[in-house]
This record gives structure tokens, sequence and C-alpha cells, in this order.
């Protein structure tokens, strides 16, 4: 999820205007709105001073709007939040264990990832049983869904080549 996204999901859960949440973070009353209409719609993108004052308005850390360095724990932290957000990621203490589900409830796009998920499961379960190497399974992970044999990615004929051959079959599809 982009900053401006962020901005828009936690501005809407704290019920402010675009208004005032400008006015909030310090941009002039006369164009606070249009700014942050901007920034929601990814055509501006806020300064790191001015994104510390959204986030200040917000009530959040910085690191809950920009997109999250996931090389760092507290930015990974942030990416399983906006998971949470956007797929409906839980988290939960069973047996010891931490474990992660997806909610398929909570949009298309959980359920869409849900979808997804098998084929990974799949392949990291041939890695561990030692029917593929690391370096198979790396490639099917680093070039996703092009090694995917699962099925769920099925290739389309371009509009061209699928007007090309409506043409060339026009009267034996009549019949």
């Amino acid at each position: 999820m982009a900053i401006g996204e962020r901005i828009r999901f936690i501005r809407n859960l704290r019920g402010m205007t675009q208004k005032y949440l400008g006015i909030m973070a310090g941009l002039p009353e006369r164009t606070a709105d249009i700014r942050m209409a901007q920034y929601e719609a990814g055509t501006r993108t806020p300064k790191e001073d001015l994104t510390k004052a959204l986030a200040h308005a917000l009530d959040v850390s910085p690191d809950a709007l920009t997109v999250p360095d996931i090389d760092t724990y507290i930015g990974l932290m942030h990416t399983l939040f906006a998971l949470e957000d956007i797929y409906g990621l839980t988290i939960e203490k069973r047996d010891g264990e931490i474990l992660m589900r997806i909610d398929p409830f909570k949009s298309r796009e959980a359920r869409n990832l849900l979808d997804e998920l098998p084929s990974w499961c799949e392949m990291r379960e041939k890695y561990r049983k030692g029917e593929i190497s690391k370096d198979d399974y790396d490639k099917w992970r680093y070039n996703y869904p092009k090694y995917d044999t699962s099925g769920h990615w099925v290739k389309v004929p371009s509009k061209e080549l699928s007007d090309a051959l409506i043409e060339a079959f026009k009267d034996i599809i009549k019949e």
C-alpha cells in the first residue's frame, strides 16, 4: 500500500476530512484539502517533514504511513500491520506457537491471496523434502508466477491474436 493509500486509510479510521487533516499537519487552510487529495491520489508525495506532521496529526508512527523497509524489524512489523489492514492477516498464539492466518472474509484481495498460497506451500514442501534444490525453489519464488505449475495462472491470447483468429474463422463461426 503506497503512502497516499495509507494516509487515506488511517484518516478514514480517525473519521477526519482531508481538509481537517491537512490543517492539523500545518498546511494552509485554503489549500489543505487539495493538497491532501493529491497526496492520497498519489500525484504528489509528502516530504519527510510533512509525513512526520501527518503521522503526528493521525497519532501514528511515520513508519505506519511510509512504504516499509522490510530490512528492519520495525519496517517488517509495519508491513505485517499493512497486511492485516488489506488482507485480514491475523496473529494468534496456539500451543505456545505464534501463528498467522488470512481471513478470507476480509476482502476480495484476501480471498485472492488465499488462492495463491497453496502453490507456495507445495513448492516449499518439495524443497523441504529434497524433491527440488534451493536453486529451483529460489527460481520459482523470484520469478513467480512465471514457473508456477499449479494451473492457477492461465495464459490468454492477446487481443490482436484473438481478433485475427475471429477474422480468419468468421465464416466457420457463423455456421
